[in-house]
């Protein structure tokens, strides 16, 4: 079966990636890409229309997910829209405050929503072996290194977000601390995070936990956004077949 897929961003980074990874798929069919600003054009043989038509787009292509990769406000307003048409919603958009968290929790109450801050396989195996690691070296210190390119937004990483909370799940820690100035000792139980930007640099996320005279390094490098938006585009063929409800890109890969 054919997934009838709508992209969202469509010129952004990701878009473009989603895109091409989408058309070079036999059981997947891009029926529409939008665009805020600038629309107009193809990518990869696809028409780029406004975004402004995407709720019309919705009912008159019947897409059966639609992948997004833009900003938390303009997510939320496709999320809704997606509800509306019973459409299931593949994100991989982060920086989301509560309210956006909100907004994608209230859709997957009409529609299949899957939220992953990274649709990398290498990343989620990373995030699956973190806790162990941590719960393995009690007292260890722990410190997390995440690069990006220098046009990323959010800071930490949605990525790093996420193995953050991995970490705390599994040790005794008693806050997170934003890189060091000045007389800046270690404290006990922190967790040290430092967000470094330059350059075209895909994503990069290193943990480090060090103690008893040895360290362990944790890593994980992407070496092309192509890697994120083949992983998204699995997200949309698997979501596809799924009941309303929130899901995880580890739903995903766990099949």
């Amino acid at each position: 079966m054919t997934t009838r897929i709508g992209v969202t961003g469509a010129t952004g980074r990701m878009g473009r990636e989603v895109i091409a990874a989408a058309t070079g798929r036999e059981d997947c069919e891009v029926v529409f890409a939008v665009n805020r600003e600038p629309a107009g054009g193809t990518v990869d043989g696809v028409e780029i229309e406004p975004a402004a038509e995407f709720e019309s787009l919705v009912t008159d292509r019947e897409p059966t997910v639609v992948i997004d990769f833009t900003g938390p406000e303009s997510a939320a307003d496709y999320v809704a829209a997606c509800a509306d048409a019973g459409v299931a919603f593949v994100t991989g958009t982060t920086g989301f405050d509560d309210e956006g968290y909100e907004a994608l929790e209230v859709a997957s109450e009409d529609t299949a929503v899957l939220h992953a801050p990274n649709f990398a396989r290498g990343v989620q195996a990373l995030v699956n072996v973190v806790g162990e690691a941590v719960r393995n070296l009690p007292g260890y210190d722990v410190e997390l290194v995440e690069t990006h390119h220098n046009a990323k937004r959010d800071a930490p990483s949605g990525t790093a977000n996420r193995l953050l909370e991995e970490i705390e799940a599994n040790g005794d820690f008693g806050g997170r601390t934003h890189g060091r100035e000045g007389e800046a000792p270690r404290e006990t139980g922190e967790i040290g995070i430092h967000a470094l930007r330059a350059g075209d640099i895909t994503g990069e996320h290193e943990i480090v936990l060090a103690g008893n005279h040895e360290e362990v390094r944790l890593t994980h490098r992407a070496e092309d956004r192509g890697v994120f938006a083949a992983g998204a585009v699995d997200a949309a063929v698997w979501i596809a077949g799924q009941k309303a409800g929130w899901y995880d890109f580890a739903d995903v890969i766990s099949e």
